[in-house]
């Protein structure tokens, strides 16, 4: 009787009348009872008492609310069997249905809850919070955002935008045929989109919704908001939806005419659509041996499910591929990671609400990895996966644990995800569980092996891959009677057990211990977490944690017999094999979860002086294990409480937390025959980089919170100093503390605290150490803040800076910006600087300058020259490193730069020498008519020409031996002979002369050279000229015929020069033509 048909809605079956012959009349049932409309309405029948006791005696009752009406017993049982049984099932038990107890049954099966609606229409996890908000409000803020932010981001949430228009009264229409909901809702006109009307149908069983259709063309994962404003409303409003039983019941109450007149009339309003399928399955009803007439019944969209159809929400497979797909193929990046973590926390809501489509989605999710076409372009190039991927993959190997440790799951199930794990574990490229180095990982699954030589076969084991846990996990189980018994009551206690061996079942003070591998135990709690199990997890992460207390004093008395020893010889015993800094399972981060959730404040479960005194057992103790798990958070709120009511106490909690062993870059090894020492038994390996940057940002919190509440406190504000740069290795850090440091200190409305500004200071100094050898792209705004610090503070602050420049700036850094801002006008007026103090910075300055410009004169020559502008001595040694770094290690482009500078200053003498000096470095080739030193030349020869003959005399000759370009030769040829030399003198005086000849030296060896540079040019150009470039080469020569006529001779050269050409070149017959025609 049931069969699935993949028509338009899936929960379609086939429907016909149990008991209907064909010599029965239309509308009859055999027995002669007609089913009319009204027939029934006096009351149940017999038929429904016999359902309702049935269903009533299977599935129990619901509890009578504290209502003035109690409910019917028939929808009560209507109510239950709608829950769990699907409408097949109940026609199938009973020969006869009443019409009101299928009115009910019908009634009851859409969806009651508006918390699996908004699941299915947003990514927001806080599901919750979204459904059971007053109807038509929206929450005032969101996590991480301003009020504002939140609710526009909320507000446009599918959920919220249905919510908006149901509210807004844009539902109409709204009808329900048997197990199918429609309606229309009107899309409110918006600034740059019309009004729209959209058609929404919705098939639902067993209170879930197990299609949708919208005409919007929404194309996404979730509902659209036209969905969700339908089913809100059939949920706020069931008595204003009109309801109708299955269309299979109206046309089983027609007589033949009434069925023709219904086709025919469907027919003609609908004929575009439905007329050419009305006409095939005419003519396949009309064959005899057609398809159709061999099935009895016909599918029905609005008869509810078979027995067979698996009754699960709605979920677009296509649209989840498709998602994944686009946002793995962005590589973790542009908010595409992001985007991955929200459907993973959307997978983890389905299984807390026990939804079976959270299995279901993960699987999608997995096959999409798998098929990412980064996994093989990595595997080919043998490169490590990125960072940002390995996050998700974790989470991914995660959350296949918690499916497969589902503590009700099926034994089919658990076998087919294993199947399916198997074969994804069996690709070639999925993921080792440890980046590339998959095999140094124990198994997770089980107890550890201890002993030195526990790790000696790792090399021989396969990898692991992302999917072994969760593989591994398949063989666990939930029965075991002490583990039911923990998870099932609080009162699971034993007060008599006196048991201390290592494994006892009870602590002594009777509390139940689970000894199991931890990150497997935790994983346990995860996975009840999950499944919506929080009692039971809270109460298995209670007995994980006493176990590990109790593990944690039997090794602290171990501890004590041996501490003196330990310490001395810096030898630490562990009680785990792995690092649980970035474990894969995080089996900490769950308890600490778990733990927080349930919100149960033990005011005894902190005992400070025993964590202090607990060695290497906790993470408060003297002495901490390298890869002991870090405590900052849970330190900054003990930190945060404690404050008021013990500051001694609270002050001890947070500087022991301070420590991240894991960041030094040595561990003293010890006896390598004690197995138990961590340097026998596993090597350090250095956590992934994104769990470190977590980690040191939450250290750095826990440091600023301390500095915050110790302002005022010099002795307190010392130890934390003390704290930080012992602790925190990380120079954004502690220049985030600087600046953390610096803003408490100078608050607008109280006056500067000196005591926390010279903390800034002292930590603005140790990144200046910290960052002078290595690169930093922050470095120049570090110095810039440090100058300010030190402003701040005073005068002596800025003298010790500059005195102790070469152990925290580099001389660039030192010059250009300490020096110089120290002596700006602007710091002078800050600080209110009487002629003393300004002597006193002038002399550090101008010392700075010096012994920067002998460090590094290419870079900090000029600058000490500027700041030694006031200081003749002073000055007068800044020129002489420059004249000795001159030959040697500057360019000449910083020599004409200072040989600009000394002009500017009125040494044009000084400036001439740097010039001179410059033209030695120089090298311009023929081609290079466009290098930027070409303004130099010629500034370097205007100056030389306006000192005096001699000196240009004596700068030709450089200019000869340094310039090869035929274009600049001659263009400062000309500037000489357009005026006298020294026409200008050094005070502006005209002096008298002549005009040099251009016969004699220093011209006539100019000229020369520029003849000769234009000759060998044009040779050049022509070995690979072009015809594109014929034109460009005959207004070269005529430039070339210029500087030619300027020689006495020279009409005779450049013809000769011109025969010479027609000549060599005679093969390039267009080129000589254009020659001849220009020149002859």
């Amino acid at each position: 009787m049931a069969e699935r048909r993949q028509l338009p809605f899936p929960a379609k079956r086939l429907c016909c009348r149990p008991g209907y012959s064909l010599a029965c009349r239309p509308g009859q049932r055999v027995g002669g009872t007609q089913l009319g409309s009204g027939a029934l309405c006096a009351g149940p029948s017999s038929a429904a008492a016999t359902v309702a006791a049935a269903a009533s005696a299977s599935l129990g009752l619901l509890p009578l609310g504290k209502t003035h009406s109690p409910e019917s017993l028939l929808d009560i049982a209507a109510r239950k069997v709608a829950e769990k049984w699907p409408f097949q099932q109940v026609e199938e038990r009973f020969e006869r249905i009443p019409e009101p107890v299928q009115r009910r049954i019908v009634y009851w099966s859409f969806p009651r809850s508006e918390r699996e609606i908004c699941m299915y229409s947003s990514f927001n996890t806080g599901a919750e919070d979204l459904a059971t908000a007053p109807r038509g409000a929206t929450a005032d803020t969101a996590p991480g955002g301003s009020a504002d932010t939140a609710a526009v981001d909320e507000n446009r949430l599918p959920f919220r935008r249905g919510i908006a228009l149901l509210d807004g009264g844009c539902v109409d229409n709204v009808l329900q045929v048997g197990f199918h909901l429609s309606g229309t809702v009107t899309d409110p006109a918006m600034q740059s989109e019309p009004e729209t009307l959209c058609n929404v149908a919705i098939s639902f069983d067993r209170c879930k919704i197990t299609s949708v259709t919208c005409s919007c063309g929404n194309k996404d994962i979730f509902y659209c908001a036209h969905v969700v404003a339908l089913s809100l409303y059939r949920i706020r409003k069931p008595d204003q939806v009109k309801l109708h039983l299955p269309i299979s019941e109206t046309l089983f109450q027609m007589n033949r005419d009434q069925l023709q007149k219904f086709v025919q009339y469907l027919i003609t309003v609908h004929h575009t659509e439905v007329l050419p399928t009305a006409q095939k399955l005419a003519d396949e009803i009309l064959s005899q041996n057609s398809e159709i007439n061999q099935v009895h019944g016909a599918p029905d969209p609005t008869a509810g499910a078979s027995i067979d159809d698996e009754n699960c929400w709605h979920l677009d497979e296509e649209q989840v591929q498709e998602q994944v797909k686009l946002f793995l193929s962005h590589g973790g990046y542009h908010g595409s990671g992001k985007q991955l973590n929200l459907l993973f926390a959307k997978v983890r809501e389905m299984l807390k609400m026990r939804d079976s489509n959270g299995a279901r989605m993960l699987t999608l999710i997995t096959e999409q990895f798998m098929a990412d076409p980064h996994l093989s372009l990595w595997t080919q190039q043998g490169t490590a996966m990125t960072d940002k991927y390995r996050q998700l993959w974790d989470e991914l190997g995660a959350l296949w644990m918690c499916i497969v440790l589902n503590p009700h799951c099926k034994l089919e199930q658990k076998v087919s995800w294993l199947k399916q794990l198997k074969k994804w574990n069996g690709v070639d490229v999925c993921p080792w569980e440890d980046g590339n180095h998959g095999n140094e990982l124990p198994n997770l699954t089980n107890a550890l092996p201890q002993g030195a030589n526990a790790n000696q076969d790792s090399s021989n084991r396969p990898h692991r891959t992302v999917f072994t846990r969760a593989i591994e996990a398949c063989d666990l189980h939930w029965q075991d009677s002490h583990l039911q018994h923990i998870i099932s009551s609080d009162l699971y206690t034993d007060y008599c057990y006196h048991d201390n061996t290592e494994n006892s079942l009870f602590d002594s003070q009777g509390w139940p211990l689970w000894h199991e591998h931890v990150p497997t135990a935790c994983a346990r709690v995860d996975a009840l977490r999950s499944h919506g199990y929080p009692q039971e997890a809270l109460r298995l992460a209670i007995a994980i944690v006493n176990t590990l207390r109790r593990q944690q004093q039997k090794q602290l008395e171990m501890f004590q017999a041996q501490k003196k020893e330990l310490l001395h010889k810096g030898l630490i015993s562990i009680t785990n094999l792995e690092g649980w800094v970035g474990h894969p399972l995080d089996p900490i981060g769950t308890l600490f979860s778990s733990l927080i959730e349930a919100c149960r404040v033990d005011d005894e479960s902190f005992h400070g002086s025993s964590d202090f005194m607990a060695g290497p057992y906790s993470g408060l103790g003297e002495a901490i294990h390298r890869e002991s798990v870090p405590m900052h958070t849970f330190a900054k709120y003990l930190f945060t409480a404690l404050l008021p009511h013990d500051a001694e106490l609270a002050y001890k909690t947070a500087l022991r937390a301070m420590r991240l062993r894991v960041l030094e870059s040595t561990t003293p090894l010890g006896d390598m025959s004690r197995p138990h020492h961590i340097a026998s038994v596993v090597p350090n390996r250095y956590p992934r980089w994104f769990i470190l940057s977590h980690i040191e940002s939450q250290q750095c919190e826990l440091a600023s919170t301390m500095l915050t509440a110790a302002k005022g406190d010099v002795q307190r504000l010392e130890t934390v100093l003390e704290s930080i740069q012992k602790n925190i290795h990380s120079s954004s850090h502690i220049f985030k503390l600087a600046q953390d440091a610096f803003k408490i200190a100078t608050l607008m409305d109280t006056l500067p605290d000196i005591t926390l500004l010279k903390v800034s200071l002292e930590l603005g100094l140790q990144v200046m150490r910290m960052t002078l050898s290595t690169l930093n792209w922050r470095r120049r705004e570090m110095v810039r803040w440090l100058v300010t610090c030190a402003t701040e503070i005073g005068v002596y602050a800025l003298d010790s800076i500059m005195q102790n420049w070469f152990t925290l700036f580099t001389p660039t850094e030192a010059t250009s910006i300490v020096a110089t801002t120290v002596m700006s006008n602007s710091t002078i007026v800050r600080l209110h600087l009487d002629c003393h103090q300004q002597e006193k910075l002038a002399v550090s300055a101008r010392t700075l300058a010096l012994q920067c410009a002998m460090k590094d004169p290419q870079n900090c020559a000029l600058s000490a020259l500027t700041l030694c502008e006031k200081d003749h001595i002073a000055f007068e040694t800044a020129y002489q490193i420059v004249l000795d770094a001159a030959t040697t290690s500057m360019s000449y482009s910083q020599l004409f730069t200072i040989a600009r500078y000394m002009e500017h200053h009125g040494y044009p003498m000084r400036a001439y020498k740097l010039a001179t000096l410059a033209m030695t470095h120089l090298n311009l080739s023929y081609n290079q008519d466009t290098h930027p030193a070409i303004n130099d030349v010629l500034w370097a020869c205007a100056l030389s020409h306006s000192l005096g003959k001699n000196e240009l005399a004596a700068i030709i000759p450089l200019v000869v031996k340094s310039v090869k370009c035929a274009t600049v030769l001659s263009d400062i040829l000309r500037r000489c002979t357009l005026t006298t030399p020294g026409m200008v003198g050094l005070h502006g005086r005209r002096n008298s002369g002549k005009l040099m000849s251009l016969d004699k030296a220093p011209l006539r060896q100019l000229l020369d050279a520029t003849i000769g540079a234009y000759i060998n040019t044009t040779h050049s150009r022509l070995t690979h000229i072009s015809p594109r470039h014929y034109s460009e080469f005959i207004e070269f020569l005529s430039k070339a015929r210029e500087t030619f006529l300027m020689a006495h001779d020279g009409h005779m050269q450049f013809t000769q020069f011109i025969d010479n050409l027609k000549q060599i070149y005679k093969g390039k017959k267009k080129l000589m033509m254009l020659v001849r025609e220009r020149f002859g």
